[in-house]
């Protein structure tokens, strides 16, 4: 690919505040919207997102552009997905005005990122994005579980919700988004980013999170039935695992068979368990093995009885 000389590109700050003013664009909090107006912080989320000349990066929640021509600069295509009509509406103008040389590597998705479910042109590889923080967790598990095809992701989200997603077996915010991500990806922490880059100004500190997909746990059940146990243990996370899993078995007996058979003591919580259990633990769920064997049961003859 050709070098394009980007310099004057980026968006700064007052580029962020004109092109709002003439817009008539005020962020909500409704929507979580807080702008990048620093363009050494795009770069810097570009370098972290390890974006290649040709990788194809889907963008959620682009709002004015400053990511999105950051992204423009080194990815072979870019994919926006924008929920506001009227940024949505507007972006394809900032980037034409600002990055003409890249203008046709560029697609726009009005959309709910929620409810995504195909994108325009190639596969995307990447996910690049900073979410609103009301929505970050099931966005980011939607887009990975939606397209298989990204291999690496970098999310920018609020620094406590950073924190949850990259824990680690038996840290105290390790919980359902932990285990869930862990599903998809290795994670980690990336950075930290300053109130300041935004505006306006959140009123909490940011972080970076990397994902790195990797194959999901080898197991029989479904990812549904392991993300229900994960959801069951969570739900009542100061109890123990046979007491908490007592609803999802039936009762706290079978719950407790349940955590015996995939090798796993009844006393301990869920925050103590790894993907990799949880998904054992899945497969022994009592109802799991009734559904399997009705599944498998043989279709009756017409006006055989049913003697069951």
């Amino acid at each position: 690919m050709d070098p394009v000389d980007t310099t004057d590109a980026l968006l700064g700050p007052a580029d962020v505040r004109e092109l709002a003013a003439a817009l008539g664009v005020k962020p909500t909090k409704q929507r979580g919207q807080n702008f990048v107006i620093d363009a050494n912080t795009v770069r810097r989320i570009v370098r972290a997102a390890e974006v290649r000349p040709d990788d194809v990066v889907v963008e959620v929640g682009p709002g004015l552009g400053s990511l999105t021509l950051g992204l423009l600069e080194t990815a072979e295509r870019v994919v926006a997905v924008e929920i506001d009509p009227l940024l949505a509406q507007h972006l394809p103008t900032t980037v034409a005005a600002r990055l003409p040389e890249r203008a046709d590597r560029f697609a726009l998705v009005h959309a709910d990122a929620l409810h995504v479910s195909e994108l325009p042109g190639p596969p995307p590889t990447a996910l690049v994005a900073n979410l609103p923080y009301n929505v970050a967790v099931p966005v980011l598990l939607h887009m990975l579980e939606t397209f298989p095809t990204i291999e690496r992701t970098l999310v920018m989200v609020q620094s406590e919700v950073a924190d949850r997603l990259a824990a680690k077996p038996g840290n105290k915010v390790y919980g359902v988004p932990s285990v869930k991500a862990a599903w998809y990806a290795e994670v980690r922490r990336a950075g930290a980013i300053g109130r300041n880059v935004f505006w306006p100004a959140p009123n909490v500190d940011s972080g970076l999170v990397a994902l790195t997909r990797r194959e999901p746990p080898r197991t029989a059940a479904s990812r549904e039935e392991v993300f229900a146990v994960i959801d069951a243990a969570f739900a009542q996370r100061r109890k123990t695992l046979r007491a908490a899993l007592a609803g999802w078995a039936g009762s706290p007996s079978a719950a407790e068979d349940a955590l015996r058979a995939a090798g796993i003591d009844p006393r301990l919580r869920g925050e103590a368990l790894t993907v990799e259990q949880f998904a054992a633990l899945a497969e022994q769920r009592p109802s799991r093995g009734r559904e399997a064997v009705t599944r498998a049961a043989p279709p009756r003859g017409r006006g055989q009885p049913d003697r069951s």
